[in-house]
């Protein structure tokens, strides 16, 4: 934790003791910029990206873990330091018209989340590889893609790219990414990040190594708890018994053991208690669906679904019976403008890449297909938290 987070922790402890100084840092869906107790793992990427000092590229590569094994915070941690090490000496001044070659290549982090049409795709690798603005609108892919030649084509050591989030139910097919990594120019090297084993890929096909990030070990994972802790509570808020218990009961995946952190930390917050306790963490395992689907990836959704969920999360149980009555009590809701069919096509396009889940209903005795009753496959705590924060950001995180 950096003196800048000590500093307004205490000065949000002048304010008023509250337990929750900062909701954000107990997010699963923040990184932070120092991933706790990953040296090994550090080094394993240091190790294949080590040619980058050399002045040459590394070979591709194809970086694999489980759900919340840490894979998104390790590599966006690395490669902002060693984007960091660029500025600082001075390696790379991010222009177009630049005669002069980086020793020292551009780290570009994409999430195929955010990026999965081709011109998202081209648009972020351009426009983190040159200074001055590139335009969404108004430019054509293809002059994207032109542009980005033109740019690399001055640099002789080019880009690495880290690729996120590969094989993702809503994400592009592993065809669809190899057409474009090969339409790159030739000093581009790339890391896939995915939870598939590398022998159910064919991405492997065209990498030279494969890296793999364990899940967290139960040690680690507390420490990871306290951590963020100490970054988002008033002191002493969490103990190690209680951090213990949620690392054993996350097995290994920091994104659930830090939702299950997120959500006892509210509750505690919403009692006016300045301390966790067993009942908090208690009721925030409970209302955790295993499996459950990554927070960032809830967020990555279009703006008007992350409205319809959050409808969603308020409804009580009786509307939320079948899909028909789930649509008409988000329809009619008030602050919504999306017609009926809408919200229904919304919940079935959800449905269909795991973000809820069509339960068949029990007990239906008549004739026909029994309906299905919309679930959630993450915790509505945390959902409805991160989307208030978002939408009034004016009002101080631990206030709302």
């Amino acid at each position: 934790m950096d003196l800048d987070a000590r500093i307004k922790r205490r000065q949000a402890h002048d304010e008023g003791q509250r337990l929750v100084q900062n909701y954000e840092s107990l997010s699963p869906a923040a990184h932070i910029e120092e991933p706790s107790d990953r040296g090994p793992v550090f080094e394993r990427l240091l190790d294949h990206l080590d040619p980058v000092f050399e002045g040459t590229l590394p070979p591709n590569a194809y970086v694999h873990g489980a759900f919340g094994s840490g894979k998104s915070a390790i590599v966006t941690a690395l490669f902002t330091h060693l984007n960091r090490l660029s500025t600082q000496t001075g390696s790379v001044i991010h222009t177009s018209t630049r005669a002069a070659s980086p020793t020292i290549p551009e780290f570009v982090y994409l999430d195929m989340r955010e990026t999965a049409s081709e011109f998202a795709f081209y648009h972020w690798i351009l426009d983190a590889c040159v200074e001055e603005t590139v335009p969404k609108h108004g430019i054509s892919t293809d002059e994207l893609r032109t542009r980005l030649h033109d740019a690399l084509s001055q640099w002789y050591t080019g880009a690495v790219l880290a690729i996120d989030h590969i094989g993702e139910p809503d994400s592009i097919e592993t065809e669809t990414l190899v057409n474009r990594l090969s339409g790159l120019p030739s000093n581009v090297s790339w890391l896939a990040i995915s939870r598939k084993p590398p022998e159910e890929t064919d991405l492997t096909t065209y990498t030279a190594t494969s890296i793999e990030i364990n899940r967290y070990q139960r040690q680690m994972l507390v420490d990871v708890l306290m951590t963020r802790a100490s970054a988002g509570l008033t002191q002493q808020a969490l103990d190690h018994d209680l951090a213990r218990k949620i690392a054993e009961w996350a097995d290994g995946n920091a994104h659930d053991a830090l939702a299950a952190l997120f959500i006892a930390a509210d509750r505690a917050n919403r009692e006016r208690r300045t301390r966790l306790k067993d009942a908090d963490v208690a009721a925030a395992i409970e209302e955790i669906p295993r499996p459950s689907v990554s927070m960032a990836r809830v967020q990555a959704l279009p703006e008007n679904k992350q409205l319809v969920l959050r409808k969603l999360v308020d409804l009580p149980s009786e509307n939320r019976a079948s899909v028909a009555a789930t649509t008409d009590a988000i329809s009619t809701s008030p602050g919504l403008d999306l017609s009926r069919g809408t919200v229904k096509r919304f919940l079935y396009e959800m449905a269909e890449i795991g973000i809820v889940d069509r339960v068949q209903a029990e007990g239906n005795s008549g004739k026909g297909r029994p309906p299905s009753r919309v679930e959630l496959r993450f915790p509505a705590t945390l959902f409805r938290r991160l989307y208030d924060l978002r939408q009034d950001s004016t009002v101080a995180p631990a206030e709302l």
